[in-house]
């Protein structure tokens, strides 16, 4: 496990959506992936969708376009859904990729019936995250979703295992289309995170960089908990986020940069 507190050991790197860099085209895809593998990357994040019949692929949308109508990802099988998207990498695919190789961060795209969660072990998110520690042990993933009920599942069912995995809950959602009011309470409960992530028992702090300037980061520092910020793509951004102690973890669609940025910083600090 990472350490809880403020340290010099230099900031780690995450290769956004499988190693796409900037090329949406190429995002949780093998090419992404095997261009994520030929780099120095500390982790690899790819988003994890689930169909209709229970295969976990690697989508980024939950829903999809069909015959006209915005169709969830759970509603299609994955043969119908690679009928209109193409080829799609699975998630058994990616975790034996990564085996031996890099580390996962695993983001979470999918829920599970309200029901399910009053039985930890019963949810497909602690389905996901099992078969990933199988695959890749506890110590080399991490596990992120936007929703609070998806973050308590897998902890509750972590500790249950006895297993020290890092399960974070993701600050800074698109809040795009919603109405007024709901903007701002999301936000301000993203802002003020302290109940959504006590409430959620995440042991990670995940935060897009913006939020985490404005006051996520320092409030991951006051409860010594890790801190994961995304997408960090400027140079600029990315000079002040892999000073060593800003964060534990970055996810950058630019990890080439972030890691030739990571470089020059340790270089600057060394006596």
């Amino acid at each position: 496990m990472p350490s809880r507190r403020r340290t010099s050991e230099p900031v780690l790197v995450s290769a956004h959506r499988c190693g796409a860099g900037e090329d949406r085209h190429l995002e949780n895809t093998r090419p992404a992936l095997e261009r994520a593998l030929s780099l120095d990357v500390d982790f690899v994040e790819f988003d994890v969708q689930r169909c209709a019949d229970d295969t976990f692929v690697l989508f980024h949308d939950h829903e999809i376009e069909v015959d006209g109508r915005r169709t969830p990802l759970s509603d299609l099988t994955v043969a119908r859904l690679e009928q209109l998207v193409g080829p799609l990498l699975r998630y058994d695919e990616v975790l034996a990729a990564l085996a031996g190789r890099r580390r996962a961060h695993i983001d979470l795209k999918f829920t599970s019936p309200h029901a399910a969660y009053r039985d930890p072990a019963a949810t497909h998110e602690v389905r996901a995250a099992r078969r990933a520690v199988e695959v890749l042990g506890p110590e080399n993933l991490v596990v992120t979703t936007l929703e609070d009920a998806s973050v308590r599942a897998v902890r509750d069912w972590a500790d249950a295992a006895g297993l020290d995995l890092l399960v974070g809950l993701s600050l800074g959602r698109s809040v795009k289309g919603l109405p007024v009011v709901r903007q701002v309470r999301t936000r301000w409960s993203e802002l003020r995170p302290h109940l959504r992530l006590s409430g959620s028992r995440a042991n990670l702090v995940v935060a897009k960089h913006t939020l985490a300037r404005l006051g996520v980061a320092a409030y991951a520092r006051r409860r010594g908990l890790p801190l994961l910020v995304w997408t960090v793509d400027t140079e600029r951004s990315l000079r002040y986020w892999m000073r060593p102690g800003r964060a534990w973890l970055v996810t950058s669609n630019r990890p080439e940069v972030a890691l030739r940025t990571r470089e020059r910083v340790a270089a600057r600090m060394r006596p």
